[in-house]
């Protein structure tokens, strides 16, 4: 019995792209839509934002690919192109999205439950909660810190790679990463368990002869991404295993990354692709 044939790498429909062949760039824009979709609808924070963006970022591609380079993957080059838009349309707009879901409703200490599966017949609606929570935490964020968030730890994008999209260095990537996952753990533990950083973190500051730790945080966070030396990292063990409201705190940040990577993808709603897609034949017959 014969082996299913592979489908073809971008490479490979880039090349056919050149000569071309419209099936091949049909193929990348329907392979890689999905992704540009939820990067958009993550940065912009604004649903028909997003649409625009999507079909901006897809015309590109199909008017590009003769000349696409490949100096970058075609993965970053169409993150740049939909940061590129979001940017656009924030200045343009200077919108303030607004969200339609009500975050009250959720239950003191659903941190641990929202980064687990989904279980049981209320699976799709946990799965929305806990995108929307995602999704408003992030809101909150300064848009610079949210985009690299996004391409980090949701979009899975190496260091390298967010800033080849973003124009920065990656010790800048790194530093901004850092900063918005302190407050991104910061807000969703705010949303889920309000009395927590009152209760805790501002009692355990006030104990006499304690130490300010509260930069621990962003050392987990370089920990997490093997950005610390040896020495570094056996300080911050050392800390760790004599602090209990630290050993909390990073728990509680491992928890929301494991939250962010978890989160449900966002589906490309059906009147959307029908409109992105009849955008692109429309180009590609008018050429």
């Amino acid at each position: 019995m014969s082996s299913p044939h592979p489908a073809p790498t971008d490479d490979e429909l880039l090349a056919a792209a050149r000569t071309g062949d419209r099936d091949a760039v049909e193929a990348l824009i329907v392979r890689h839509q999905p992704q540009v979709y939820r990067f958009a609808l993550r940065s912009c924070a604004d649903a028909e934002s997003a649409k625009d963006v999507l079909q901006e970022t897809l015309l590109a591609l199909a008017r590009s690919v003769q000349t696409f380079r490949g100096e970058a993957t075609l993965s970053t080059w169409l993150y740049t192109v939909a940061r590129n838009g979001c940017l656009r349309l924030r200045r343009r707009r200077k919108f303030a999205p607004v969200w339609e879901e009500s975050l009250e409703t959720l239950a003191e200490g659903q941190l641990d439950a929202l980064a687990s599966p989904a279980r049981g017949p209320d699976e799709q609606l946990a799965d929305r909660e806990q995108r929307d929570t995602v999704d408003a935490a992030l809101d909150t964020l300064d848009p610079g810190q949210r985009e690299v968030l996004v391409l980090r730890d949701i979009e899975g994008l190496t260091a390298p790679e967010v800033a080849a999209v973003t124009r920065l260095s990656v010790d800048a990537v790194k530093s901004r990463l850092h900063r918005a996952r302190v407050a991104l753990r910061r807000e969703l533990v705010s949303r889920l368990a309000p009395a927590a950083p009152e209760s805790a973190e501002k009692v355990a500051d006030a104990l006499p002869g304690a130490k300010p730790c509260r930069d621990v945080l962003d050392l987990f966070s370089r920990h997490l991404d093997d950005d610390l030396t040896s020495e570094s990292c056996a300080e911050l063990d050392a800390h760790l295993a004599a602090c209990e409201g630290c050993r909390g705190r990073c728990a509680s940040l491992r928890q929301v990354l494991t939250l962010c990577r978890s989160a449900p993808t966002p589906a490309l709603p059906a009147d959307v692709d029908q409109s992105v897609r009849q955008a692109i034949r429309e180009y590609l017959n008018g050429r």
